[in-house]
């Protein structure tokens, strides 16, 4: 079913406003117009159809409307004991401007809208003669008062609806306006949190091996060409992830800067831990990786896994000089446990405690899931992090664990 626009809608109540406005005055509860009947349809149509164009022209509308309403009242096309059908048109008018407008503005509306029925009604009643016989037969008492009474109601009534939902609408963009900058924080805290993984991590990897190459460059020139080969790698790697990363914020075509592959590389997940721990492995590092998890985990779960092995193996290269770590990722209670931990030779503890915005970000990264993360040395010596990633199981994989039952 087609959606009926607000234009049609306005002309709808325009065109029913005019023929009520026009009635009312042929045959009204008091004393009807005596002139010619096309004067009533033209003076109905007057202050009625104008409201065709009131969301387009507020102000102008309403002062068409109420020029020609104060007009035809004094004049004596209206219907008496019903006035208000005449003055209809112009509580909508009013509601109107007070819904599009400021209040000066609107304020001074409504005071127009309200000072034009009240010098015109009394006029029209002085100079309609109204015998007894009309107010006993009229269903509506036939008093000035009454009517003014009434219109005055009506506009201010319509003019206070219209500020209400003026209001309304104010405080709901303005809550929009709140919720784009929560959203926009909140990609930039992402995307700052996911360029302090891969600068941290691929800087570490690099300052190694280029360490290494620059003490063995004499010695050991293959070795040395292995470790810059690394360098090489890790930094294309790494601006590659950053260019991704950095997309969200580019306004143009993505693929016309990265190219299709670029714009097309999958999210990192589990299946990259292994291409993640081995250039680790060359410049030194024992790195065991066990993994064995669902297939596939939530690409948003698998990356968090990912930054958070990534962001570990960073601290184990940078700080703690360990000789071995182990990483373990498996399947536990509807989720992910995830656990590194490396042996220490060092002082990793307080190079951590110095460094401690990795672990802030691993924390935000669990806690958006729900779960948990601890971290801390070892009695036996070296350094643990677990962190335990709830997730809910596609429909497929709950239907394939309740087939295999």
């Amino acid at each position: 079913m087609a959606k009926v626009s607000a234009a049609t809608v306005d002309v709808a109540v325009a065109v029913a406003l005019s023929w009520f406005a026009a009635s009312a005055a042929l045959d009204p509860p008091g004393p009807a117009f005596t002139g010619p009947a096309w004067v009533a349809w033209l003076a109905g149509a007057a202050v009625g159809l104008p409201l065709a164009a009131r969301r387009r022209w507020p102000l102008p509308v309403l002062a068409v409307v109420l020029l020609c309403t104060a007009v035809v009242t004094a004049a004596g096309v209206a219907g008496i004991g019903v006035v208000a059908t005449m003055w209809a048109p112009v509580a909508l008018a009013a509601y109107t401007v007070a819904a599009s407008a400021r209040l000066p503005t609107a304020s001074g509306a409504l005071a127009a809208a309200l000072a034009a029925p009240a010098a015109t009604i009394p006029w029209l009643y002085r100079h309609t003669v109204i015998t007894t016989a009309d107010q006993q037969a009229s269903e509506v008492p036939l008093w000035w008062q009454v009517e003014l009474g009434v219109v005055a109601v009506m506009v201010t009534a319509a003019w206070a609806a219209g500020r209400v939902v003026r209001s309304r609408r104010l405080a709901r963009a303005d809550a929009d306006q709140r919720l784009a900058r929560d959203a926009m924080m909140s990609e930039r805290l992402r995307i700052a949190r996911e360029l302090h993984d891969i600068v941290g991590h691929s800087m570490s990897l690099i300052a190694v091996k280029a360490t290494i190459a620059n003490h063995i460059a004499e010695q050991r020139p293959a070795e040395t060409r292995a470790a810059l080969v690394t360098i090489e790698q890790t930094s294309r790697a790494a601006l590659t992830e950053i260019r991704r990363v950095l997309d969200v914020l580019r306004d143009d075509d993505p693929a016309a800067e990265l190219g299709p592959v670029a714009h097309l590389a999958p999210v990192a997940g589990t299946a990259d831990l292994e291409s993640l721990a081995e250039p680790l492995r060359s410049a030194g590092l024992r790195v065991d990786l066990r993994a064995d998890t669902p297939d596939p985990l939530p690409s948003s779960v698998g990356l968090t896994v990912y930054r958070i092995v990534q962001e570990s193996l960073t601290n184990v290269l940078r700080h703690a000089n360990a000789g071995r770590c182990e990483v373990i990722v498996a399947s536990h209670d509807h989720g992910v446990l995830v656990e590194i931990i490396d042996d220490g030779r060092g002082t990793p503890a307080s190079g951590r405690q110095r460094t401690g915005r990795g672990l802030i970000g691993m924390r935000e990264r669990v806690a958006a899931f729900g779960g948990t993360l601890s971290a801390g040395p070892l009695q036996e010596g070296g350094f643990k992090i677990k962190a335990q990633i709830p997730y809910a199981e596609s429909p497929s994989a709950q239907a394939t664990g309740a087939a295999g039952e």
